[in-house]
């Protein structure tokens, strides 16, 4: 009995053995695929509820405060749910963790598809949130332990058109839902998402778990090199996979030196993490502040009370917004890694505030023809967030953040956007009632602010290795002593000279062509100069020492 138990526990985390390469990593993409796809569904699919008058009546016609809470608390649970992720993430595993969050969601999906009474949607709506806040924590780390670096960025991109993908779903299905009277109008478009849940939860009994985990939790059972070939394709003893296993067990090493404590978010540590945790928060924070969430959440509340449109043409048109959604993401897989992040950022924000004001204008002038104008504007506010505010804002708070502090901040990132995103869907539904086309012009002074935050704060971080990330927050006249951090002068607390440095990493970077240099070859954590031996000279493309020599002579020069 032991020994089954053993053996059971043992293809718990290596999952199905015939599963190798391509078919396996396609299976482990599409199960974090769903997970983002279940949050975009999950966001818009209350768009449709809220006026269906089945729903009202059920839950005793509800003032819109009430409404705006009931929906709201979807966020607060994904608030729970991600700080608890930030806690048992790394004991439970990333498939445990997956399971978790998928077997909460379809829990929170039965109490509101099957609710009587306002309470228990209320309960239900904040257990889904819980789940999806476990699922939203987990994936991408998931996602990007499984694959090649330079997979990375792509598979960001990839998994938010995902979530659009279900935010798009769930629309046609309101409108779909809208010429069937009754209380499947509501209750069906709830109960529909536990299938992308246990979607989640069989194929993921499936796969294994991420070799990194594996490594540094068991490491002897030999699990880890063994699922790492399995994803490669190739024996455990081929150089590809003996090289990877390698530096996974270098980055453990290191990591397991430099972890650091929930009180290291706010201590500088001589890199200023600090700084660079409340520019995690703030980015997500922001995103939120930009009003995205009142067209997701409430676009057929916009187009009928805002701009006069029947229940039905407004839930048609809401259904023709997300598709563009959708398809406007695909531009992002392109530029993200050419136009640079801070350029998507400040751009884009301008661009939201100038629609947003010019969407106000059309609300206050409420004639025909503004009306029309007024839709177009919805859409090309879409546009601007998806180019410069989606895949951007996911991909930068981990690429910000020191390595001791990365998992616990971009946790903490995600239950600020949460927060953001609570606050927004609380105020929206009485603001667009009280206020009208100013709630508008609330959200376009955001947007200005928000591109005047990331102008003068925010340093690019395109192209660059996430150790040499580092570097650009150390100022070559700087004491980085923490004791010393009192008598540092306004112009160093502020750290002016941080974005302009960044870009001239990200230039040389550009010289160099090879992501390893700067940071990996030359400069060891503490940003001194070290060339390593398993680096001199070796077959694989490598440089001369003399060119070695001069490229570091010119990072110093940068740095």
């Amino acid at each position: 009995n032991t020994n089954k138990k053993s053996r059971r526990k043992d293809m718990f985390y290596t999952g199905a053995t015939w599963l190798r390469g391509t078919p396996l990593i396609s299976a482990i993409t599409s199960v974090c695929a769903s997970s983002f796809l279940l949050f975009g569904y999950d966001n818009g699919v209350m768009s449709g509820v809220v006026i269906s008058s089945y729903w009202l009546d059920a839950m005793g016609n509800p003032s819109t405060i009430i409404v705006s809470t009931i929906t709201a608390l979807y966020d607060v649970g994904a608030v729970f749910g991600a700080v608890a992720a930030a806690f048992t993430t790394e004991q439970l595993g990333r498939k445990r963790s997956l399971l978790l969050g998928s077997f909460i969601v379809v829990i929170g999906s039965i109490l509101m598809g099957t609710c009587v009474e306002r309470i228990q949607m209320m309960v239900g709506r904040i257990v889904t949130g819980v789940g999806i806040g476990y699922l939203m924590s987990t994936a991408p780390v998931y996602q990007s332990e499984i694959c090649q670096p330079s997979q990375r960025g792509w598979q960001i991109c990839i998994q938010v058109s995902m979530m659009l993908f279900g935010l798009m779903i769930s629309y046609f299905m309101n409108y779909g839902l809208y010429f069937h009277p009754g209380d499947i109008q509501w209750r069906f478009p709830l109960l529909f998402q536990i299938l992308f849940a246990i979607y989640i939860i069989v194929v993921t009994t499936f796969l294994p778990e991420s070799p990194r985990w594996l490594m540094w939790h068991r490491p002897s059972n030999n699990e880890g090199p063994e699922v790492l070939s399995r994803l490669r394709n190739r024996p455990m003893d081929d150089s590809m996979v003996v090289e990877e296993k390698t530096g996974i067990l270098e980055a453990i090493r290191i990591e397991s030196q430099e972890e650091g404590t929930w009180m290291d978010l706010f201590r500088d540590g001589g890199t200023k993490a600090d700084k660079r945790f409340y520019l995690a928060l703030g980015i997500q924070f922001m995103q939120q502040l930009s009003g995205i969430n009142i067209v997701t959440y409430y676009a057929p509340t916009l187009f009928t009370e805002s701009l006069g449109m029947t229940q039905e043409r407004s839930l048609l048109m809401g259904s023709f917004l997300q598709v563009w959604y959708l398809l406007a993401s695909f531009l992002t897989w392109y530029i993200i890694d050419i136009v640079g992040r801070r350029r998507l950022f400040i751009t884009m924000a301008l661009g939201m505030c100038i629609v947003l004001i010019l969407e106000g204008a059309c609300v206050a002038i409420n004639n025909w023809a503004s009306n029309i104008a007024a839709v177009v504007f919805v859409f090309a506010f879409e546009s601007c967030f998806t180019w410069g505010w989606m895949a951007t804002v996911w991909l930068y708070s981990p690429e910000v953040l020191p390595l001791k502090i990365r998992a616990k901040g971009a946790a903490l990132a995600a239950a600020a956007d949460f927060v953001g995103n609570f606050l927004v869907v609380e105020i929206t539904p009485p603001a667009l009632q009280n206020i009208g086309y100013k709630t508008y012009i609330i959200f376009a002074i955001f947007n200005l602010v928000n591109a005047l935050i990331v102008f003068l704060f925010y340093p690019e971080t395109m192209g660059l290795p996430l150790e040499s990330v580092d570097l650009i927050f150390i100022h070559p006249d700087e004491d980085t002593d923490l004791s010393s951090s009192k008598n540092k002068s306004f112009y160093q607390q502020l750290q002016w000279w941080v974005v302009p440095k960044s870009w001239e990493m990200v230039r040389s970077q550009k010289i160099t062509g090879n992501s390893r240099l700067i940071r990996e070859d030359f400069v060891d954590d503490n940003g001194n100069e070290r060339i390593s031996a398993n680096n001199s000279g070796d077959a694989e493309g490598k440089i001369s020492n003399t060119q070695r020599d001069d490229d570091v002579a010119r990072f110093d020069h940068i740095a």
